[in-house]
């Protein structure tokens, strides 16, 4: 076979963890994939893989050899754009997550902008409240929340969010602003769904940290039931500044414990093609990393 096309299923074999999702990505068939992985390793002479009926595992050479093999394709890619004359035209499909509602409330503007920019360009956007594995989903650029565990993955920093907590100012000349945190036992909360049944809160001040443990008289589903429940004046809730950032502008809410809020959180916009990413990503990095840094909600 082609030496292009057996490091290319090699490379769909790391990327999907499977012999089966390698040929589902490459629309061959899974003993297809089989020969071309065996060919690719007799012609090396060094084992690639490791394989079990259930698991596929990347031996040491596999590690070095694919990094090698992906900095060839996305060349070639490279050049193949190059010579068709598309280097100012980024075309395709782009697909992209974020979490649910920096998602519909922060991202879709950069991506509608980007489209706008980009005639040939689609889109497809996942905007979920989960960690979306971007190799074995096929996902291109994330953007994700908090700290970042270690990756492979290339990441940018684009600012940070906060975590508030806020009530209506109804609520609040109804039933006063906390003062302590101990004081939030006497109040109504308003807590969107989590793993912990009791959902705690850990607020910090001047090296000092609390966990206060709640009995939220209201839970829901999602961010953004939260925050229409705190604006109509039921309670106290707890949300990341970009999902209040409109309400906290216009006076809908009103923050509390200010000096008990916690380090702010990171953000990043997270790929997987590093510096051979497709035109395609990397005209839409370049947008989302402009558009976040100054946005004023990640200030």
């Amino acid at each position: 076979m082609d030496r292009l096309h057996l490091i290319a299923v090699f490379v769909a074999v790391v990327d999907t963890k499977g012999f089966a999702g390698a040929a589902r990505k490459l629309a061959i068939s899974p003993p297809a994939v089989t020969r071309a992985i065996n060919e690719l390793e007799t012609s090396l002479g060094v084992r690639l893989l490791t394989r079990t009926t259930r698991v596929v595992r990347v031996t040491e050479a596999g590690e070095r050899y694919v990094e090698d093999c992906r900095r060839i394709l996305a060349e070639l890619a490279e050049a193949d754009e190059s010579v068709a004359g598309l280097h100012g035209a980024p075309r395709g499909r782009l697909t992209l997550t974020a979490p649910a509602l920096f998602g519909t409330r922060v991202v879709t503007p950069i991506v509608t902008e980007y489209l706008q920019r980009y005639p040939e360009v689609s889109a497809s956007c996942w905007f979920l409240d989960r960690v979306v594995n971007l190799m074995e989903e096929g996902v291109d650029i994330a953007v994700r929340i908090g700290e970042l565990p270690d990756s492979s993955m290339q990441a940018v920093r684009v600012g940070q969010v906060r975590r508030l907590i806020c009530g209506s100012p109804a609520y609040l000349a109804q039933f006063g602003a906390p003062q302590t945190p101990d004081e939030l036992a006497a109040h109504s909360i308003v807590s969107a769904i989590s793993i912990a049944p009791s959902p705690e809160w850990r607020l910090e001040r001047r090296g000092e940290t609390r966990t206060v443990k709640l009995q939220p008289r209201l839970t829901v589903t999602t961010n953004d039931a939260a925050v229409v429940a705190a604006v109509g004046g039921f309670g106290l809730t707890r949300r990341l500044s970009y999902q209040v950032a409109d309400e906290l502008r216009d006076g809908r809410l009103q923050t509390v414990l200010d000096d008990w809020e916690p380090p702010a959180s990171p953000v990043h916009v997270v790929h997987r093609e590093g510096r051979h990413a497709s035109r395609k990503a990397r005209a839409f990095l370049d947008l989302a990393i402009e558009r976040l840094r100054t946005h004023p909600a990640l200030a």
